[in-house]
């Protein structure tokens, strides 16, 4: 289901029900994980070579990709490498206590990090984030329960809460989700 075609040392690319992703890896693990039509930024990487470490982590993470699809997979084992400022960090850290399963909106975010007035701030850290999936941004809601942004598109953010909710990536009904 998942494959992975090598592109460079620290790239790879990937099929996925969601489409085409791309994964970078440094040393020190996955750096970026986007969908390949666009609507991401690109993580700038340090230079130098890695080593066989990447390909290790670009194995585990096609094969943990495809067991998340297939509804068997909660939590991923692969090494993070996120960059970004201060503050971005700690919302991302905080994403990925999210229960999988479970949705939050930002400005619990902002609250849980102290600081209830940075809900705006919280967003755009969480529109920055570059792993998606597994620092997962789709599980960010709004406040009334709407879908609210998100970089891979509104469409996979609710194909991905969808399978979270049910085991199943294919909507079976209208709509469980409110836009």
């Amino acid at each position: 289901m998942t494959n992975i075609a090598v592109t460079d040392a620290r790239r790879a690319v990937m099929s996925s029900p969601l489409g085409f992703m791309e994964a970078v890896f440094t040393d020190r693990g996955l750096a970026q994980l986007s969908f390949r039509d666009g609507s991401t930024t690109t993580v700038p990487l340090p230079s130098g070579s890695t080593d066989n470490g990447a390909l290790q982590m670009e194995e585990t993470l096609s094969s943990e990709l495809e067991s998340y699809f297939a509804g068997d997979l909660k939590s991923f084992s692969v090494p993070l490498d996120l960059r970004g400022s201060d503050f971005q960090l700690r919302v991302w850290d905080r994403l990925q206590e999210i229960p999988f399963g479970s949705t939050t909106s930002y400005g619990l975010i902002a609250q849980q990090l102290g600081d209830p007035k940075s809900v705006r701030a919280v967003a755009r850290a969480n529109a920055l984030n570059p792993v998606a999936i597994l620092v997962p941004c789709h599980r960010v809601i709004g406040r009334d329960g709407s879908l609210t942004g998100y970089a891979g598109g509104l469409w996979r953010k609710r194909r991905l809460l969808l399978l979270e909710a049910t085991g199943v990536i294919e909507e079976t009904q209208a709509s469980l989700f409110t836009d």
